[in-house]
């Protein structure tokens, strides 16, 4: 089979990196979405897009560090709004022991003192001690990314058709490529749902140029500045499926989180609350399972831009060599 014809069901992250490299290798591809329209249903529209695979590990297996750092180079590829000025990592002079064990669990960083956090972020200056600096890492807006994702298949001729819903089985093609996120579960019995929420602020009041996280005793949250004075904030993990609005708790820990970053977030102007459910294996890593001709691209959890290009490429791999699970990681048992 020189040129399969794959069919890709979901327009997420996952969906639309899968229909662009394969398009980069050549292989005729349709995207099928049951949305309306592009962001409509997909959990990647709530994601922060921290391009962070260093920042990752030290709190996520190894291997997602491994898997990601590539894509950085894959985005700056194929969206050249991928900024690219590192993250920083910081904590309250009173949890200074918390970013000693950060740093110990990882690498690529530098350790920066007050003048050095105040040369590179000047809003935060006479705020902190010292800082974690990941310079090699970068970040994105989400929503930008998939729509210059979904005009770039557009303008080579692959069609996104929105409107439709179908099983794996019903799509036409050599190969169907399942990138329905939670929805696979017809498919994929062993996913589940991890909840995340975020808030959208707008502040004229801070400026600032790359991620920040923020360590926190019992959950990660980061502040991510998307331009024009608005920042993102996120990002809860909560072993829950339940489908509904912003919780208060939430809602206080991630403004309390950015509130402790800078004062001036407590006059900014709430722009959006909102939560969505992560598809996640029970090992937390992604995974491409191979049904005759389906393959199923699910299980990004919380790395989804970080990990959706790796992933991709094992979709990839497959279609044009024919084997199962090209080049996937050795999976962790229970």
């Amino acid at each position: 089979m020189d040129r399969p014809v794959v069919s890709i069901i979901g327009a997420g992250v996952a969906g639309l990196a899968c229909a662009t490299e394969l398009a980069d290798r050549g292989i005729a591809v349709e995207v099928l979405e049951r949305a309306a329209h592009l962001g409509e249903s997909a959990c990647s529209w709530m994601a922060g897009g921290m391009l962070a695979p260093w920042c990752e590990r030290a709190t996520t297996d190894e291997i997602v560090a491994r898997l990601g750092e590539p894509s950085i180079d894959w985005w700056r590829r194929h969206f050249p709004g991928t900024v690219s000025k590192g993250s920083l990592v910081l904590t309250p002079p009173r949890d200074a022991a918390d970013l000693t064990r950060f740093a110990s669990r990882t690498e690529r960083h530098e350790w920066l003192d007050a003048d050095a956090i105040a040369a590179l972020e000047p809003d935060l200056a006479g705020r902190f001690r010292r800082a974690l600096f990941f310079a090699d890492e970068a970040h994105l807006e989400p929503r930008k990314a998939l729509a210059a994702l979904a005009a770039g298949l557009e303008a080579r001729g692959v069609p996104i058709r929105f409107g439709v819903d179908v099983k794996p089985s019903q799509a036409e093609g050599d190969f169907v490529v399942d990138c329905r996120g939670l929805a696979a579960r017809d498919e994929l019995p062993d996913l589940r749902g991890v909840r995340g929420e975020m808030v959208v602020v707008r502040t004229r009041d801070v400026s600032l140029s790359r991620p920040v996280r923020m360590l926190h005793p019992r959950i990660p949250l980061y502040i991510v500045p998307r331009g024009d004075g608005i920042f993102m904030i996120g990002a809860t993990m909560i072993e829950s499926e339940e489908r509904r609005a912003v919780s208060v708790r939430s809602a206080v820990e991630l403004l309390n989180a950015a509130y402790t970053l800078h004062p001036a977030f407590g006059e900014a102007e709430i722009v959006e609350l909102g939560a969505d459910l992560r598809p996640t294996f029970p090992d937390n890593l992604p995974c491409m399972r191979r049904k005759g001709r389906v393959l199923h691209a699910n299980g990004l959890f919380r790395h989804g831009f970080l990990l959706a290009p790796w992933l991709a490429r094992q979709v990839a791999d497959a279609v044009l060599v024919e084997t199962r699970d090209a080049d996937i990681p050795q999976r962790r048992h229970a």
